[in-house]
Formats: C-alpha cells, sequence, structure tokens
C-alpha cells in the first residue's frame, strides 16, 4: 500500500470544491446571509464575459456615465443596489482592468512605475507588488458586470462578494471550515488589495478574504470595519450551512462577550463539556 498516494487522494478529496446545486435560490441564500449575520451592506455577485453582447443582455444593466475604478463599480452594486456593467474602456487606467482580465498585464503594467514614489520606494519594491497580484489572464474576456445576489441577475454569478466586520467574516470562515476542514490561507499585497479579493477567487476559483486597501475605501466607499470575502457561490452556500451547525452548538453572531473577570469554566463547560456523539 502507498500510503503517500493515499494521503494524496484525500487531501484532493477534501479539498475537492463543494458540488454545485442544480439552481440557486439567491433570495433565500442572501435571507439566510443577513438573519445569521445582520449584514449592513449587500452581498453581490461577479461575472465577466467573453463578449460585450453578454454583458448588455443582463436584465436592467446600467453603464457607467464617467470613467470609475473598479472599487466604484463594485460599490454601485453593494452600496446603491445596482446591477453596472463594464469593459476597459469604463475604467482607469490599466490597474484595475489587469485585475479582472480586462487589460493585459504587459512589461509597462509590470514595471509598477506608475506606484513609485506613491506607494513604494523603489523600481524594485514596485514591480514586487506588481508581481505578487492575482490577476485574471487578459485576453478572454471583455467585460464584467455586479449586482446584487437577491436579484438573480448573474445566474450563477462567477464569484459572490461579502463585505462584514471581523466578528462576522470569522463566522463565515467557520462555517467553511465545518466540514472537509482546511486552513484558509489570507494575501494581503497592501495597496490593490482587489487583486486579494476579487482578483484571486476569479483566478483561483477559491475562497479568498482580503483587507480592503485605502483605494477601495477611499474611492469605493468600504468602511472603516469591514473585510472582504470573495468567493464561488458554493462556497457560499457551504458557508451557510456550516454556519447552521455552529449555531445548533451555540456559536453564533453576534458573539456576546463572556466577560474579563468571569470564571471561564462554566461558561467552556457550555461548548467542550460532556456532549452526546
Amino acid at each position: 500500500m502507498n500510503t503517500d498516494d493515499d494521503t494524496g487522494s484525500l487531501h484532493q478529496i477534501r479539498n475537492a470544491p463543494p458540488p454545485e446545486p442544480e439552481r440557486y435560490d439567491w433570495q433565500a441564500l442572501v435571507d439566510r446571509l443577513n438573519r445569521m449575520l445582520r449584514l449592513k451592506t449587500t452581498p453581490i455577485g461577479m461575472k465577466l464575459f467573453e463578449r460585450v453582447e453578454q454583458m448588455e443582455a443582463v436584465p436592467r444593466v446600467r453603464r457607467p456615465p464617467a470613467v470609475h475604478t473598479t472599487d466604484q463599480i463594485v460599490s454601485l452594486a453593494s452600496r446603491l443596489n445596482w446591477t453596472v456593467g463594464i469593459t476597459a474602456d469604463d475604467l482607469a487606467g490599466q490597474q484595475c482592468g489587469a485585475v479582472i482580465g480586462l487589460h493585459p498585464q504587459d512589461p509597462q503594467w509590470l514595471s509598477g512605475a506608475h506606484m513609485k514614489g506613491v506607494w513604494y520606494e523603489s523600481d524594485e519594491d514596485a514591480a514586487a507588488h506588481q508581481r505578487a497580484m492575482h490577476t485574471v489572464p487578459y485576453g478572454k474576456y471583455a467585460a464584467m458586470v455586479v449586482s446584487p445576489l437577491a436579484l438573480g441577475r448573474l445566474d450563477p454569478p462567477d464569484i459572490c462578494l461579502v463585505y462584514a466586520t471581523p466578528g462576522q467574516m470569522i463566522m463565515l470562515i467557520s462555517g467553511l471550515q465545518w466540514a472537509g476542514y482546511r486552513r484558509l490561507e489570507l494575501s494581503c499585497v497592501g495597496e490593490s488589495s482587489c487583486a486579494d479579493s476579487w482578483g484571486r477567487a476569479l483566478s483561483t476559483r477559491e475562497p479568498s478574504v482580503s483587507i480592503p486597501c485605502f483605494a477601495e475605501r477611499r474611492f469605493g466607499g468600504v468602511a472603516d470595519d469591514e473585510l472582504l470575502l470573495a468567493t464561488p457561490p458554493a462556497y457560499l452556500l457551504k458557508a451557510l450551512d456550516g454556519m447552521q451547525k455552529l449555531a445548533e452548538n451555540g456559536m453564533r453572531y453576534p458573539i456576546p462577550p463572556y466577560g474579563i473577570q468571569n470564571d471561564v469554566r462554566p461558561g467552556l463547560a457550555v461548548s467542550y463539556g460532556e456532549r452526546k456523539r
């Protein structure tokens, strides 16, 4: 028996993406999210399209009236509940478009010259930052749409975006880890952290948690206490199912403080005492 092969097979099985349902009930999914986490920002979907005509066919899609950053486009959906479609011409410069595959990651972009002296001290620092970013390969897609999940206009979206406080986010992560446990790796490129969220989730098809950067907060209106989960929809369903199991064990949001001066043993016994197995 080759134990290495067996271990590898088990690893692959446990890390396999969750199964896709036959159909998504987007309103019910969002209702569950809001009931469990009391979110203050609208959960949205993001979808890339190979042809502009596909983007224009999305029901009630709006086009931005001026040049925007992708952060602004995302927030038009998450803060104003709009359905918005864009092409590369709608975005300010290559940085935003490169993350979602609408601009080439060419030598000029990879140099990071536009960020030297602004965010990074040297040419080497700026170029290293660009190379560290997760981006969608250029050439396949021509347009992108964001829309509130509950509207069901992107069915399904490529990824879902959920803004949450740290307390809400740890419950989402714990829900993901309830079954088929795996460590969730977080990355942080610093500025341009959209590469850590939608860039990473679109390019890897894996859940990704990010700390929104300066630009997301300044131009996208992301609140000071918000983190961002970007994930393919099947993982979001998995997180919801896991959070339901945790709630049955008394681990739910909001998390009530136990008290820093209290004897902790009675509180721990509620969760870790004798349990029926």
